[in-house]
């Protein structure tokens, strides 16, 4: 969320929303701001099953970040360049804070590394690169600032925000940790100013998830989704003939599904001979009942109402008016739909008792309507299948994958590893990177070349390094201990660049660390998240 910076006298330094009463407004001093993301363990629940339906289907989704596109990708500039504020410091690893740092380094991957996956103001699942970090309790996540707020949409934090380590292809080894609370310095987050591109997310204990599914009968589905557990629902199409063949097998619940294809049918009188007992078969249009079939009109609930009962046009189908459990994303999309006049439906969400969104539900309201059979249906059927995430605590971040150290005003010229899981083609539309596994570049940092005309940078370092979008976010570690898998986290990739203007990306840069980073860093540090279940 964008703020509203008032100094002394009043005036109004910084562009954004006005509205008083915002939720998540800034800190009194000018160096740490910090937004909320997932505000309850309810909420937080729902955000880890987003991701965890359907076998991590959405985790397998999404792509690589992309804040940056060709036209960034140019020379970094050798102007500016920054300036130490304090004396260098650093805050040891988890588990070495009485412990001297080896020297050894090589290209062991660190178990802290992993993928921040969210959703943009586009509704499209991306991620980043991240880390654990060492903090008070063992909950903290080091990024990218742009990974955590939607600056291209000058919006607020990104939408259903988690970290998973160990990230390989739909598999969370050590569970998914949904973000609580964002901090980045107040200048990013006011100005969007990436020489302050780095973000401190805390996250909730880790939920573990199985994967595993199980087909279920569409009352044990509602049952279950009611509950607050995990479900989704899988339409499969089918044809005419095996909609007849299998009505009995299926039931209501599948194949009697069907939609008109052609919006031109005409419609007849009820046959006479239609009653209660052999309805099913003018449904089906079989045998002497071919010439005529019997299908459902949508209309709104007031017109279902107002509706008789019986076998005439026009009298209520409360076969096709039944409630349906729903997910809480189809939920979203049919209320905002329904507001826009596009959904003609209800929906309901169930509370529980402490009035959080558990379950969620539709209903569509038809009317019985006679067709000619010449009408081309389609036929679909229903499987209901719930997902195991077990509600299983997998517990803190820390405690699971360690946390790296941090370190701030370290000097230039100094050897760090950086890991990140780069998935973007070069400009030149060469594509070296999946982003399945992670990678890494090792060197020393430059500060001499250290601005960029396409973000108004003036106090980044840099790293000879080929890496592409989708490494962003990832650890510079300082010091990094092969032995231990644990260094210092003194940078986060922030941007890609090309210097020597060949269409192919040679340099990233980080943001400089700072005192000021250190006081970003040590206000999440001690900030405490808690449970999901």
């Amino acid at each position: 969320m964008k703020r509203i910076l008032i100094p002394a006298g009043g005036a109004l330094l910084a562009t954004g929303l006005l509205a008083a009463g915002l939720a998540g407004t800034a800190q009194a001093d000018d160096t740490v701001a910090k937004d909320a993301m997932a505000t309850s363990a309810a909420n937080a629940k729902a955000i880890a099953q987003f991701w965890a339906e359907n076998n991590g289907a959405a985790l397998k989704a999404a792509t690589e970040s992309n804040v940056w596109d060709k036209a960034d990708v140019a020379k970094l500039q050798s102007k500016g360049g920054y300036s130490s504020d304090t004396k260098p410091g650093s805050t040891a690893p988890t588990g070495e804070e009485k412990k001297t740092t080896s020297k050894v380094q090589n290209v062991n991957m660190p178990k802290t590394i992993g993928k921040v996956f969210f959703v943009n103001s586009k509704g499209e699942k991306k991620w980043c690169s991240a880390t654990s970090i060492q903090s008070q309790y063992r909950n903290l996540v080091a990024t990218a600032g742009h990974c955590v707020y939607d600056t291209a949409a000058n919006t607020d934090v990104m939408s259903k925000w988690v970290f998973v380590p160990g990230y390989y292809q739909g598999k969370s080894p050590w569970g998914i940790y949904v973000g609580k609370q964002a901090f980045t310095h107040y200048d990013f987050d006011v100005y969007e100013d990436y020489d302050r591109d780095y973000a401190f997310v805390t996250v909730y204990n880790g939920v573990s998830i199985s994967g595993k599914t199980t087909k279920v009968t569409p009352s044990e589905y509602k049952s279950h989704v009611a509950k607050g557990g995990v479900g989704y629902v899988k339409e499969t199409t089918i044809t005419k003939e095996e909609f007849e063949a299998g009505y009995d097998k299926y039931g209501e619940a599948g194949p009697f599904k069907s939609k008109v294809a052609d919006p031109k049918v005409e419609t007849v009188a009820k046959p006479a001979d239609v009653t209660a007992s052999n309805v099913d078969d003018y449904i089906k249009g079989e045998g002497p009942t071919k010439g005529v079939q019997l299908t459902g009109a949508e209309v709104y609930k007031s017109q279902y109402n107002a509706a008789g009962t019986g076998f005439d046009n026009g009298a209520r189908f409360e076969r096709l008016s039944t409630e349906v459990p729903i997910s809480k994303e189809q939920y979203d999309e049919l209320k905002a739909a329904k507001g826009d006049g596009k959904f003609m439906g209800e929906v309901r969400a169930q509370l529980d008792a402490n009035k959080n969104e558990i379950a969620w539900f539709k209903q569509q309201f038809f009317i019985k309507k006679w067709v000619k059979t010449t009408v081309q249906m389609k036929y679909w059927v229903e499987d209901y299948y719930v997902v195991d995430i077990a509600g299983k605590d997998a517990g803190r971040l820390g405690d699971n994958v360690g946390g790296q150290g941090f370190a701030w005003n370290q000097p230039t010229g100094k050897a760090v590893r950086v890991f990140g899981y780069p998935a973007a083609p070069h400009p030149d539309g060469n594509k070296n990177y999946t982003g399945v596994t992670p990678k890494w570049c090792y060197g020393n940092t430059t500060k001499k070349l250290v601005g960029s005309a396409a973000k108004k940078i003036e106090e980044h370092v840099a790293l000879k390094c080929a890496m592409t979008e989708g490494a962003d976010g990832g650890p510079w570690l300082y010091k990094y201990s092969n032995a231990k898998r644990l260094g210092y986290v003194n940078g986060v990739t922030s941007t890609f660049n090309d210097q020597d203007s060949n269409g192919r990306v040679d340099y990233i840069s980080s943001p400089y660390f700072d005192g000021e980073t250190n006081t970003v860093y040590k206000a999440a540090a001690a900030s405490w998240s808690g449970k999901i279940v």
